[in-house]
C-alpha cells in the first residue's frame, strides 16, 4: 500500500527518503501531509522551538528499587512505598502487554 518517495526539504533543499513505514506511521497517526523537512532540519526546528520557548526537560530522579519479580536491583522514577510490587524493565514489560 505504501511506497517508498524521495521528498525535498524546503528548509535545506536536499533530498530525503519517506520511507513506507514512515507513511504507515503518518496514516496510523491522521496526519495527511507529508513531510516538509528532513529529519535533520525538523529536529533543528525542534530544538530551536524549545530553546526559544525556554522549554528543558528536568532531569528524571530515579530511585532503586529491588523487582517483585527476579530479584534483580533496578532503578524507577518513582519513590516506592512497599506497598505495591515494583518491577524491572525486564519483568514489567511482559506483564503491560499481556493486559491490552
Amino acid at each position: 500500500m505504501f511506497v517508498e518517495k524521495v521528498l525535498v526539504c524546503k528548509d535545506c533543499g536536499r533530498e530525503f527518503d519517506f520511507s513506507a513505514a514512515e507513511q504507515e506511521f503518518y496514516a496510523e497517526k491522521g496526519f495527511t501531509n507529508e513531510p516538509g523537512r528532513c529529519p535533520e532540519c525538523r529536529a533543528a526546528r525542534k530544538a530551536q522551538t524549545r530553546a526559544k520557548n525556554g522549554y528543558s526537560r528536568p532531569q528524571r530522579e530515579m530511585f532503586p528499587a529491588v523487582c517483585a519479580s527476579c530479584g534483580k536491583e533496578t532503578m524507577v522514577p518513582f519513590q516506592p512505598t512497599g506497598d505495591r510490587p515494583v518491577y524491572c524493565r525486564d519483568c514489567y514489560q511482559p506483564r503491560t502487554r499481556s493486559n491490552w
